[in-house]
């Protein structure tokens, strides 16, 4: 479901880490080759010519980068070339710092990749930080946020196929119990989304549809203002159809006065070698546009050409 383009025949690593570094020559930076190549090259091959570079040239392709371009260009091209796991710990390290935003962030991360993605990410989180994921999510969210983000972040749910039915049965009746007692933090509430698999939570919800006649995250809805219960709802959201998240997030993104470019340049990013495909036929579904003509009509330049050719626009 990955939308990026690799050629049938990619050059070596020493080859890749040579032309860009010629593009970096010179007066000018050639923006046009260092598209070409890093955004046709998957994470594994990244890694090889990060590594190749430094063999060759004694030098750090990011801080290469980080010299030659700038603005949302700089930001987009820095966050694909790092390893998935190093850049999924930066946006949480970088997400610790923000308010309200870094609570989305935070969640995205930790409901959209695997239990083993999630454990790199920690991982990577630790020899980055010297510090936890888990510490710094305990520190400086606060409140109901903490409640939640925290087992979330510290989860490793299982990724199989199996479900107890009734368990899903019993399950779904403690969540409208909690949903009517507004006990939106209780923690059997908070336990049912934060440690059930994947196919487990979507039986539990499934057996809340049909057992109450209407999805939970309408009963989630009491008060549409409440941040705390957006971000219930768009947890659950990103738990079971994540593409509908995304799509969400890009939508505002574009649509609003003015383009959230991070928002924009975090999912782009983040989803083209995981599900940009689904997130592109929700995003159609939705608006009646392709994502590729809002985005090259709401962005320009060559951060545009970059977001393009991620998203698998032949022209890019």
């Amino acid at each position: 479901m990955a939308t990026i383009t690799v050629p049938t025949v990619v050059p070596s690593p020493a080859e890749d880490a040579d032309q860009l570094h010629k593009a970096f020559a010179g007066w000018g930076t050639n923006e046009d080759l260092i598209i070409s190549i890093l955004a046709h090259r998957n994470a594994v091959q990244r890694r090889s010519i990060r590594q190749a570079y430094a063999n060759g040239f004694g030098e750090d392709l990011l801080k290469d980068l980080d010299k030659e371009l700038t603005s949302d260009f700089e930001r987009c091209v820095l966050l694909w070339t790092l390893d998935p796991s190093e850049r999924d710990a930066y946006l949480a390290y970088e997400a610790t710092k923000m308010f309200t935003s870094s609570n989305w962030i935070l969640m995205e991360i930790v409901c959209t990749r695997s239990s083993l993605e999630l454990f790199a990410i920690r991982q990577a989180y630790h020899a980055r930080y010297k510090k936890s994921l888990e510490e710094d999510v305990a520190a400086h969210i606060v409140g109901d946020f903490r409640k939640l983000l925290v087992p979330l972040v510290s989860s490793f749910r299982y990724e199989g196929p199996e479900v107890n039915t009734t368990l899903a049965r019993s399950e779904a009746k403690i969540l409208h119990e909690k949903i009517l007692e507004k006990a939106y933090n209780h923690e059997e509430f908070i336990r049912i989304i934060t440690t059930r698999s994947k196919a487990q939570l979507s039986a539990t919800l499934n057996h809340y549809n049909d057992e109450f006649g209407q999805p939970i995250n309408k009963d989630l809805k009491a008060d549409p203002n409440d941040e705390y219960l957006k971000l219930v709802r768009a947890t659950i959201k990103c738990l079971t159809a994540p593409e509908k998240h995304f799509e969400k997030v890009l939508r505002h993104a574009i649509v609003k006065l003015g383009t959230d470019e991070w928002a924009l340049t975090r999912v782009v990013v983040t989803r083209s070698e995981v599900d940009m495909v689904r997130i592109k036929e929700q995003f159609h579904k939705r608006n009646s546009k392709p994502l590729d003509r809002a985005i090259a009509s709401d962005t320009s330049g060559d951060y545009r050409k970059m977001l393009l050719a991620l998203l698998g626009d032949e022209d890019a």
